[in-house]
């Protein structure tokens, strides 16, 4: 064999889609790569070498699809986001190849399970709610639709954290999510880059004689880059995700160690590698502020400089930057990339200020993700303008210009001036990195269309009057081949068989289950389908938790980050009430549930973290009681995440999507609950009103104030003591709590929780409780129909296309970043 043959032999072992093609990679990734065979390997070495396989066959895609952008020197978008939930990604890749009937054959041949070793992948730690599961799958539709996009975050050490729930309590250890390596990232070292900190700047001529500024005397750090391939869906096309990790500029100081200070010797890589240490560190003390603003602005920085370096290798003129670059900002966590690249391009290209900031705005879009104003971002300036100097500068110019360009338009309007400042005259005075991220962008979206004209009507209406060109609503979507053709298949296969697989890249195609809604044979199907995965569900708790539940009950679920707005307490009230129900009146007729919460309280978060103690104690006075039978059962699924929500989304009947209406954005869990047949319960807030619209009033269960009520409420003064003695059943849930019933042990110790309602109730529990109750009611009715329950599931999935993450891309790709895009009905722009 000459060496020409055996390079293409060589190559054709990674090319080869075949059943024995993966059975030959797989065996020789774990013989030569992993030095195992099939005596000595684990499970987790078997993943590794599937894992490896199919990242094999990624890479000629990869780096054609790269080389095919930088050939035809292609728009690029850059999507700057803080997290990037992308879960596990071995069936994801092995999906998106199409090889998915294959690999399980082929594992099958060499005596393994495809889902076992699924389960070997650890969750990557990148991540924490729905800003960063969005962002997954907005990667994961731009690869699928053929944009050239690259996503840019950090490669943290540690996730936000691993939780443990011991008695009752949320515990937090350590998300090592790297411990065991990392199969699908590949390290960057030629693409380093430095990023400076501290310091302060200096005013010198140029050579044209203007005026022009230095920063010196900085403290580095460099920017390590790891790339992990993201593949579209049977098309071929690859693209990157890229994480920046932080390294010392020097990793051993030896006259520190030369003179016994062995910690000093290693202190500058300690202290500059912390900034990628951890996932959201917590920021109650000033060190954690610091490195929060750290880590945005290292990311940011160390992204920009890879932007400009890729720009400059087929392009040399500045002007044309917007139209090549189009920068998405994924929240305000990234907007002081705004200003480090106008910091480039006056500073280091020596552009004129007008040229440069025309350059900046043309080239930036921001989104927008909370209605909280107390959420909003913002930084102090003491501590902003000793980290980043120079920037502050900056800011102080754009803010500057900005206000007098406002109040030649609007003479005389002081007000106005200081709501659209971007520095607020506070003590200490702050940066509002929203009104930066305005000012500096060409667009401005909110995600749903609640929540954008809450931006425009409320929140942000000056910004809206200065700026209403820029104003404009994407509403969220997730992506159908994660959510429920891979987590589940059961559902997926019957809808296949019975119109085709077009929906897996056209989520409208599933309106064709319209007319199989009122089919027996195919109802039965269905039926059989949520029942199966039901019992699997069921399976998962019991050995996770220990309890019992019977597939037969309701699964009414709640899961999603731990937050007051939400509301768990509301669901947990609840479930009290139907306890109370049961004991009340053992016989009578009584629908089951088995009420499944779900979610993390931030480290901080002291009344989150108390409502999941007081959600666990319920759960043990129920479970414990006999005299409750089946009827009713109270999970808390610990450690929620992205690998968890895919076994849990098939089984759900019910989707509580309860939060105070005006506070949730959008939230993305309603659409996968809606994608899965699960029928929602929830107030007309975030994207609930677009599911109503497109699913109709009959086929969804709402209630509640709407945020016209509360507002009036608000004006009138709202008294939660008129709501709770208009009601006997929350007056004897709360006083079950106040009567240390769910404490015996440690009395008073859900007290804050009852004073909370009493004395405020800020997010209006005691208001909606009879409404919600009602509603709940009318489910247990309604679930009775096993017929009318199908094919309500039956409609609601199939009206699910309007919320697939593809929709939400095409839109961004059209009417933001101005890139073509590739449908199933050819391309388009």
């Amino acid at each position: 064999m000459t060496n020409r043959q055996a390079s293409i032999k060589w190559v054709n072992v990674y090319k080869d889609m075949t059943t024995k093609g993966i059975e030959r990679s797989f065996l020789s990734k774990r013989q030569y790569t992993l030095a195992k065979d099939k005596y000595t390997s684990t499970d987790n070495d078997n993943f590794n070498a599937l894992a490896i396989a199919i990242r094999d066959r990624l890479i000629e895609r990869w780096i054609n699809t790269q080389q095919r952008y930088h050939r035809e020197n292609v728009k690029r978008v850059y999507y700057l986001s803080m997290e990037f939930l992308i879960g596990r990604l071995l069936g994801n890749n092995i999906l998106n190849l199409g090889l998915w009937d294959k690999v399980k054959e082929a594992m099958y041949n060499l005596d393994l399970e495809l889902e076992t070793l699924r389960e070997y992948e650890v969750d990557a730690g990148l991540g924490n709610g729905g800003l960063g599961r969005l962002a997954a799958c907005f990667l994961d539709s731009m690869a699928t639709l053929g944009i050239p996009a690259t996503g840019y975050g950090i490669r943290y050490d540690y996730g936000i954290f691993n939780q443990k729930i011991v008695n009752g309590y949320q515990i937090e250890y350590p998300e090592e999510w790297l411990n065991r390596g990392n199969p699908w990232e590949f390290q960057r070292a030629e693409y380093t880059t430095k990023v400076r900190f501290y310091g302060h700047t200096q005013v010198f001529n140029g050579s044209d004689g203007k005026p022009r500024v230095k920063w010196i005397n900085t403290e580095d750090v460099l920017a390590m880059p790891y790339d992990v391939p993201i593949a579209g869906y049977k098309n071929g096309i690859v693209n990157t995700l890229r994480l920046w990790s932080a390294r010392a500029t020097e990793e051993f100081d030896f006259k520190y160690f030369n003179s016994g200070d062995y910690e000093g010797a290693v202190y500058n890589k300690v202290f500059s590698e912390n900034i990628s240490k951890v996932l959201y560190p917590n920021d109650n003390m000033s060190q954690g502020k610091e490195l929060r603003l750290k880590q945005e602005y290292f990311f940011t920085a160390a992204s920009i400089a890879d932007i400009i370096r890729r720009f400059k290798e087929d392009n040399s003129n500045f002007l044309n930057f917007p139209d090549k670059v189009a920068i998405q900002l994924n929240d305000t966590h990234p907007s002081i990339a705004i200003v480090e690249l106008m910091r480039i391009l006056i500073d280091e290209e020596n552009l004129e200020w007008d040229v440069a900031w025309d350059i900046v705005t043309r080239t930036f879009a921001y989104t927008n993700h909370t209605v909280m104003p107390e959420a909003l971002e913002n930084w102090t300036i003491p501590t902003f303008e000793t980290l980043l100097p120079r920037h502050m500068q900056i800011i102080y110019e754009i803010n500057m210009r900005f206000l007098r360009d406002v109040s030649t338009r609007f003479p005389g309007d002081i007000d106005r001036l200081r709501q659209v400042s971007i520095i607020e005259e506070s003590e200490p005075k702050k940066i509002r990195m929203a009104a930066l991220a305005m000012i500096g962008s060409h667009s401005v979206n909110g995600v749903s269309e609640i929540h954008t004209d809450i931006l425009k009507n409320h929140i942000f209406r000056d910004f809206y009057e200065v700026f209403p060109e820029r104003f404009n609503n994407k509403t969220n979507g997730v992506t159908q081949r994660r959510w429920l053709q891979k987590a589940n298949d059961r559902l997926s296969n019957l809808i296949t068989e019975a119109i085709g697989d077009k929906w897996t890249t056209d989520l409208y195609k599933l309106e064709n289950l319209l007319r199989f809604k009122k089919d027996s044979s195919f109802c039965g199907k269905w039926q059989e389908v949520k029942k199966e995965n039901k019992k699997f569900l069921a399976d998962y708790i019991y050995k996770s938790t220990g309890t019992i539940v019977t597939p037969e009950s309701i699964f009414d679920v709640h899961i999603k980050r731990m937050h007051e707005y939400k509301r768990q307490l509301l669901f947990g009230l609840f479930i009290i009430s139907q306890y109370l129900r049961i004991k009340r009146n053992p016989q009578e007729p009584f629908t089951p549930r088995t009420f499944i919460i779900g979610g993390k309280a931030a480290p901080g978060y002291f009344m989150a973290k108390l409502i999941i103690k007081f959600i666990n104690s319920i759960a043990d006075v129920i479970n414990r009681d006999k005299g409750i039978g089946d009827k009713l059962r109270v999970v808390f699924m610990e450690n929620y995440r992205v690998s968890l929500a895919e076994k849990i989304f098939p089984a759900s009947e019910l989707s509580e999507q309860i939060s105070t209406a005006g506070t949730e954005a959008s939230g993305t869990g309603c659409m996968k609950f809606m994608m899965n047949g699960a029928l929602t319960i929830g107030t007309r807030d975030g994207a609930n009103i677009e599911i109503a619209k497109e699913v109709g009033e009959d086929n969804i269960f709402t209630f509640g104030l709407t945020i016209d009520d509360i507002k009036k409420l608000i004006s009138s003064g709202y008294g939660p003591q008129e709501y709770i003695n208009r009601s006997p059943v929350l007056s004897e849930v709360i006083d079950l709590v106040r009567r240390n019933f769910f404490s015996p042990v440690n009395y008073d110790l859900f007290k804050p929780i009852v004073d909370n309602l009493l004395d405020g109730d800020p997010y209006f529990i005691c208001a909606d409780f009879d409404a919600y109750c009602a509603m709940q009611d009318r489910i247990s009715d309604a679930y009775g129909n096993k017929r009318a329950w199908s094919e309500k599931s039956i409609i609601n999935v199939a009206k699910s296309g309007k919320f697939s993450s593809d929709r939400t891309v095409k839109e961004y790709a059209k009417e933001i970043w101005n890139v073509p895009y590739h449908s199933s009905h050819g391309t388009t722009i």
